[in-house]
């Protein structure tokens, strides 16, 4: 049996951006000044740091409202240290927070509390937070504070989707937001429907596959263990990445000659070298050569 507890997972936004402008040595001074500032501000507030994850921090509150009152800080916080930062060390945090049962493993976590904040941290955007129905219980809207209902979020692994709430704050307000007892029940309702309903489907030759947004990220590559494999030489081994990002699909190029994306209808042929655009309606990928050589392995998208 596991022990009620609330998740809390911190991601710095951007970071693999910092490596690549920064160099490996700067870039990881950058994230290990901010992790270690987070574990601090998390540990001073009564969690208990789990484990430090490269970019992020994994914690443990035996309160839920303990939790949230630790995240709104770190928000505010980080936002305010914003010019103690050069413009390109500076990493905004998302954040996801989930209560519910979690089993401790030699000092490791586990359940599915651990899954969903996991899973809202990197579903979240920068400066946001994300929780679960169960970790805002007992919480307060006041001092600025609001919770916006999402609406239910499909987490893959999870039977029953659980239903989100995006934590809005201002970082000019005190923090005693924690004041009095607020009902969930009563904040405006969002549809039933699944608020990460967007699908891509994608094909190459006979191979045609749908993905579904709370799917993602999902890699594109000639590896077999890639979640779409095109098994051509030009390909790289993990060529690109398409995840979901503040409700839109974004293709993140990771190979090593490129990838051109084209619109249906919609102006010139667009190349991504290390670099990343937004999905939108129908076209096609070309990876690894232009769209130039008819015989470019090219992926077909279509976005619903």
């Amino acid at each position: 049996m596991g022990v009620k507890t609330t998740v809390v997972f911190t991601d710095l936004f951007g970071s693999t951006s910092a490596f690549e402008a920064l160099g490996n040595s700067q870039a990881t001074l950058a994230v290990t000044r901010i992790t270690s500032w987070i574990a601090k501000v998390v540990e001073t507030h009564g969690g208990r740091v789990v484990k430090m994850l490269g970019d992020g921090v994994l914690a443990l509150f035996d309160d839920n409202l303990a939790a949230i009152h630790t995240v709104l800080e770190l928000q505010r916080i980080h936002e305010k240290r914003k010019s103690q930062f050069e413009q390109s060390k500076f990493m905004p945090l998302r954040i996801g927070v989930a209560s519910g049962d979690v089993e401790i493993v030699a000092g490791d976590c586990y359940g599915d509390a651990v899954n969903v904040a996991s899973r809202l941290s990197d579903l979240s955007g920068p400066f946001q937070i994300w929780a679960n129905h169960e970790a805002l219980l007992g919480a307060s809207e006041s001092n600025g504070v609001r919770f916006r209902k999402l609406g239910p979020i499909s987490i893959r692994g999870r039977v029953e989707p659980c239903t989100v709430y995006q934590v809005d704050w201002q970082e000019d307000v005190e923090t005693d937001f924690l004041t009095m007892q607020a009902s969930l029940d009563s904040f405006q309702e969002a549809s039933d429907r699944d608020v990460l309903g967007g699908q891509i489907e994608l094909t190459w030759r006979d191979t045609h596959k749908i993905f579904r947004a709370f799917e993602m990220p999902i890699h594109l590559g000639r590896i077999p263990q890639a979640d779409f494999v095109v098994n051509d030489p030009r390909v790289s081994r993990t060529h690109a990445r398409i995840e979901w990002r503040n409700g839109g699909l974004v293709l993140v190029d990771m190979s090593s000659y490129g990838s051109w994306v084209r619109f249906s209808g919609d102006g010139a042929d667009l190349l991504l070298r290390r670099e990343e655009c937004a999905l939108h309606g129908h076209g096609e990928i070309a990876l690894g050569s232009s769209f130039a050589d008819a015989t470019a392995p090219t992926v077909s998208f279509s976005l619903s």
